[in-house]
């Protein structure tokens, strides 16, 4: 066993493609998460989806039989609503699924002067007329808040671009750097690793994506294991900066990596 293991206090799992796949649950995954529980360990889960609202990941999760309140969901959209939250922003323009915009209850949608405006993804709703919106408001003065930076998701069986490339072509027109809300952000790990009451390096993130889930963690101090599923590509490790401490097939395979059960 690695020496870091024994020191894990806590685990964060990613939801899409790490715990379900399109919408179905990954073979072994609950009793991967039972695991976990039963070993003592902290459990959070983060997902940096911005097309639905957390209450709706946690009824998909309790319909698996995987119990979750409120406060072990971290969502990016929840994320960039308490950054608006604490930089004092109430107009915004918000540019979200239609099933997120609740999330963002508290501010006034403003498309006239925002203060900030709020990316997440779109999916085929982004238009050429709604990219010039955002792009006017940012070379306006807004700041640029992204739920995600994304570079695709896994949809239908098949890959689709998600959030990033699209806050990536605003970024590049209006020579800014947008803030990230979820995945892989310092604060949106450090929170869940606070909210576990452990250190980063006590922490363990459980991810399919390569950027996001090994690089973000790994920034933080805290630990990461790739699992092969959702929108893993065998290239993705072909980044020499990807060295997850932990490579699996998939989430199944978990609680004998961490020592938690034995084969036998």
């Amino acid at each position: 066993m690695k020496k870091w293991i024994r020191s894990l206090r806590g685990v964060v799992l990613d939801l899409d493609g790490t715990v379900y796949d399109d919408g179905e649950f990954i073979d072994g995954a609950g009793d991967a998460i039972a695991a976990v529980r039963a070993a003592g360990l902290g459990l959070k889960f983060a997902t940096n989806t911005s097309r639905h609202p957390r209450g709706t990941l946690i009824e998909r999760l309790r319909r698996q039989g995987v119990d979750a309140a409120p406060d072990d969901v971290f969502t990016a959209p929840r994320a960039a609503a308490a950054w608006l939250v604490d930089h004092g922003m109430t107009r915004v323009s918000l540019h979200v699924s239609p099933m997120t915009v609740e999330e963002f209850a508290g501010f006034a949608i403003d498309e006239q002067h925002p203060e900030a405006v709020v990316v997440g993804d779109l999916g085929d709703d982004w238009t050429v007329e709604r990219l010039n919106r955002v792009f006017r408001h940012v070379m306006g003065g807004a700041r640029l808040l992204a739920i995600q930076k994304n570079r695709y998701w896994k949809h239908g069986g098949a890959l689709c671009l998600d959030a990033g490339p699209f806050v990536a072509a605003i970024e590049y027109a209006t020579d800014t750097t947008a803030v990230v809300a979820g995945k892989p952000s310092a604060e949106f790990f450090g929170a869940a690793a606070a909210a576990l009451d452990i250190a980063p390096a006590q922490l363990v993130v459980v991810g399919d994506d390569a950027q996001t889930d090994v690089l973000g963690a790994q920034a933080v101090g805290a630990r990461a294991v790739l699992v092969k599923t959702g929108k893993f590509r065998d290239g993705d490790l072909d980044d020499a900066n990807v060295r997850p401490d932990l490579t699996l097939d998939s989430i199944a395979q978990l609680p004998v990596a961490l020592g938690l059960v034995s084969l036998d």
